[in-house]
């Protein structure tokens, strides 16, 4: 996924950044609220994380003014505030989850792979095309029930046509679900993640298709 972290605390910023780009994430984190705005209008990020006291702008005025221009990307509130009233309130302002500090990092993971799924209208922690088995709790990737090894890059890229299917996505789009803003990185390397992705799912049922001028598009074929 491509994550705002909102987050000032400088400690737990680095261990959730360092932690979901191990896990294959792409992430921008900023430490205040106005800076928090700014990149969520102009980004396209899968899921916001939103600490609630930060400086200029609180996290609570944060997910207002999402709310407020109709955005739909989840937002997960992480804050140390437990109280039932305070949760009731974010909910009804719009948060998708709530998560109290200190919370494990495996439950963030566990959060996000949820808020991801219902989005995008899968329920659970498998999804099935065809012959190919994407089992987001395990991290796998299975082709006619034999493992494919996949790069983070790679399985992210998967992950992002699958949730995308039958939809066409530019290579504008697929480089900044897989880059971060600090990555100079040209879209010619779409083609050829895309490339290595398509000789790892050779005999697959699930087929990226390129759309000339356009991007491409993937959904079930012929295997």
């Amino acid at each position: 996924m491509r994550l705002l972290l909102v987050e000032d605390a400088e400690d737990l910023g680095h261990a959730i950044e360092r932690h979901l780009a191990r896990g294959g994430h792409v992430v921008e984190w900023v430490r205040d609220g106005a800076d928090a705005i700014q990149l969520a209008e102009a980004g396209d990020f899968d899921a916001v994380l939103l600490d609630l006291n930060l400086p200029v702008r609180s996290g609570t005025s944060v997910l207002e003014r999402l709310r407020s221009r109709q955005d739909p990307t989840p937002v997960l509130v992480m804050t140390a505030r437990g109280e039932i009233e305070d949760k009731i309130r974010h909910f009804q302002l719009g948060a998708d989850d709530y998560l109290v500090k200190p919370f494990d990092l495996r439950e963030l993971d566990a959060r996000l792979s949820a808020l991801l799924r219902r989005r995008h209208g899968y329920s659970g922690e498998r999804i099935t095309v065809g012959n190919l088995l994407f089992d987001a709790e395990g991290r796998r990737v299975l082709v006619n029930d034999q493992l494919v090894e996949l790069s983070a890059r790679e399985y992210r890229l998967l992950e992002y046509f699958i949730v995308g299917r039958g939809r066409v996505l530019s290579k504008e789009q697929i480089l900044d679900h897989l880059v971060g803003l600090n990555e100079e990185i040209g879209l010619n390397a779409v083609e050829l993640y895309v490339s290595r992705l398509r000789k790892k799912l050779d005999g697959c049922s699930f087929q990226i298709r390129t759309i000339r001028g356009l991007g491409y598009v993937a959904e079930e074929g012929r295997s």
